[in-house]
């Protein structure tokens, strides 16, 4: 392994940092129970809402673990779950009202913490990590890709 990707392994402990972060949020408001947020957004982003199944392909989970996290956002009121008219079979997923002040309440404490954490970076530090970030992710994505059709190869 080059030592530079060594480093950068090293370095992914702001993966530590994401998980204190959302650690933290649910301690302080425990509303959205801990690892749904980002579900819950993803249902949010759907003007119209969307199928379970859309939402395990969107994020690449397993179903069985989006009709769990579906049920827990059920429970807590953030997201309403109906019947589809035209597929009795499958469920339509909205934000309820309380979904929606929930994840503004969300939005509002994560800018809160990042703005103080980046307050000493100036807009292009933090749009080149921005950058960097999405570049990273992208290529991760395609790294895996890359691995498990050479293993689907074999």
């Amino acid at each position: 392994m080059d030592p530079a990707t060594r480093e950068l392994g090293t370095r992914l402990e702001l993966l530590t940092g994401v998980r204190l972060l959302k650690q933290q949020r649910a301690d302080d408001r425990p509303v959205v129970p801990p690892g749904l947020v980002g579900l819950l957004m993803h249902i949010d982003r759907c003007a119209t809402g969307c199928h379970a199944r859309e939402l395990a392909e969107r994020t690449r989970l397993d179903p069985s673990t989006v009709s769990r996290a579906v049920a827990a956002l059920v429970a807590h009121g953030l997201v309403d779950r109906r019947a589809d008219p035209s597929d009795r079979r499958a469920s339509h997923l909205t934000v309820t009202a309380a979904g929606r002040a929930a994840l503004a309440d969300t939005y509002d404490w994560y800018g809160g913490v990042l703005d103080r954490a980046l307050a000493d970076w100036t807009p292009g530090e933090v749009a080149a990590l921005s950058a960097a970030l999405g570049r990273f992710t992208r290529d991760i994505e395609v790294a895996l890709a890359h691995h498990n059709n050479l293993e689907d190869a074999q």
